[in-house]
């Protein structure tokens, strides 16, 4: 079995640079509009009995006056699938309930009703088998075709840069996957969704991680766009209940859905981390 220690380390890495790049964008934005607000980071160590097993990560939390709450997380985390849940991983079963994960996944709601809200994340796993999985969605209360067009069209141009068939497909995918059957809608307007994007040997590790770098900068380039685009527009109190009951919608598809959730309280992951993807405030009807 190929040792994948040194590319997870790598990954790593990334993930972390990459946060700390899109920390330091959002909080540029913050300062635009007059806020000192900036993001509080608490490290956390993942819960085990087994000292084989272990790892952790670090939640990064924003309170300010264009992002309500914005989390962006980064972990890496290692050891055995419980049973049961293993065989719902790919490569992972009773003979091989193993595992290393590292990732960073950012959920962002924001203040005014009219700048959407988002969900991104990137990650590498092993098992039996090493692959890479990860997309972005843009979820926004008051839909706006400029906003939507351009946020597909950043990463079409980063899968195409690798692969003519990646967006239409990825682009399926997201709308397969972010779909909320119990309410028959989508959570939002879509963008890319893709796992199991496997390593059958180095070569295919260094492709795949171009791909996922390249998918986490056509997000650092396109969502602060959006966000400058439509955080001063005035808002009324109806387009504030807009935002309320939709966000509603995203918690029960996170909460009961989402496989990122279920993976982390499956695992062992921080709990605050887990649900930082849910909204400050939300209503139902």
């Amino acid at each position: 079995m190929t040792d994948w220690t040194a590319q997870t380390a790598q990954a790593k890495q990334w993930f972390e640079s990459l946060r700390d790049d899109i920390c330091a964008a959002f909080e540029a934005i913050e300062r635009e509009a007059g806020s000192d607000a900036a993001f509080e980071y608490t490290p956390w160590d993942r819960e085990t009995d087994d000292a084989s097993e272990g790892g952790g990560g670090v939640r990064g939390v924003m309170k300010g006056k264009v992002f309500e709450k914005v989390g962006v997380n980064v972990s890496t985390v290692r050891g055995d699938f419980a049973p049961e849940f293993a065989r719902t991983i790919h490569g992972a079963g009773a003979e091989n309930p193993g595992f290393t994960a590292t990732g960073i996944s950012l959920v962002a709601h924001m203040a005014n009703p009219h700048v959407p809200a988002v969900h991104m994340n990137t990650r590498f796993l092993t098992t039996s088998k090493a692959w890479f999985g990860g997309g972005a969605d843009l979820n926004p209360p008051i839909p706006y075709d400029e906003d939507t067009g351009d946020f597909h069209a950043a990463f079409q141009q980063a899968c195409d840069a690798h692969d003519p068939e990646y967006y239409p497909r990825y682009k399926q995918w997201a709308d397969d996957y972010f779909f909320i059957p119990h309410r028959n809608v989508h959570r939002g307007v879509g963008g890319i969704f893709y796992d199991h994007l496997e390593c059958a040997d180095h070569a295919a590790w260094e492709r795949h991680f171009a791909f996922t770098r390249d998918v986490g900068s056509a997000f650092l380039t396109i969502f602060p766009q959006l966000v400058r685009r439509r955080m001063g527009h005035a808002f009324t109190a109806e387009d504030k209940q807009r935002q309320l009951e939709w966000r509603g919608r995203y918690a029960e598809f996170n909460l009961v859905y989402d496989r990122g959730t279920l993976f982390g309280l499956k695992t062992g992951g921080n709990i605050d981390a887990i649900l930082m993807s849910l909204p400050p405030e939300a209503v139902w009807r």
